[in-house]
């Protein structure tokens, strides 16, 4: 098992390592090529909160495809664990589940993106090692981590909130903008503040001045998307 010398943080390259997964076996840098990746975690299989989260992720798998997104499950499951248990997800939640899902059991890629649940101590399996958390992170084609999102085995997540992200991220890189809260693609976005204002005037014609800081402008249509 290979040891991760520091934590894991925004603009991190994202650890590489082999495993086994529904779809055979991977070499994660090689899985991620030219895309972005999607990598989340889910404390275990045939459990109510992981069962709607999975169905959601494979429902809402076309979206993130568009993007030029991969999504990639992982729990402290085995393969066959996780084959028999996609039929539920899909019987459950309609969905055709197609990205691949980790088969973790030793917790080598766990340990190695800090997944373990060091909070909750009913999160454990019959031999009382802890399982992952609902950790979710985005990953850019350089196999830079973009975005790192923990959640308790409490609450399932919002499939639609990691997809906002992915929009705003690409949307972000491609024409240096921000994106201020509640953002969705349409909306306007915010003038980076690298770009100074006299040429920012030039690009963006429509750009209005809040502040001096503040500077919001529409997208063009065909520049709502970084596809």
């Amino acid at each position: 098992m290979a040891d991760r010398p520091e934590p894991l943080r925004l603009g991190s390259i994202a650890p590489n390592f082999k495993a086994e997964t529904t779809k055979g076996p991977i070499d994660f840098h090689e899985f991620i090529g030219d895309n972005w990746v999607v990598l989340f975690s889910h404390p275990e299989d045939f459990t109510p909160v992981c069962t709607t989260e999975l169905g959601a992720f494979a429902k809402l798998e076309p979206e993130f495809a568009k993007r030029g997104c991969k999504l990639i499950g992982l729990s402290a499951n085995t393969i066959d664990s996780h084959g028999d248990w996609i039929k539920d997800i899909n019987e459950i939640s309609g969905s055709n589940l197609q990205f691949p899902i980790i088969g973790d059991k030793n917790r080598q890629v766990a340990l190695l993106y800090d997944m373990i649940d060091h909070q909750d101590a009913t999160n454990v399996d019959s031999k009382g090692i802890a399982f992952t958390i609902r950790s979710v992170f985005i990953i850019d084609p350089k196999k830079t981590i973009r975005t790192i999102l923990s959640y308790p085995a409490s609450t399932g997540r919002n499939t639609a909130e990691v997809l906002r992200i992915v929009d705003s991220l690409q949307t972000g890189d491609k024409h240096k903008v921000t994106t201020p809260i509640n953002w969705v693609p349409g909306d306007d976005v915010i003038v980076h503040p690298s770009v100074k204002t006299e040429q920012a005037k030039e690009i963006w014609p429509d750009m209005k001045i809040v502040k001096p800081y503040l500077r919001v402008t529409p997208l063009p249509k065909d520049k709502t998307t970084a596809a």
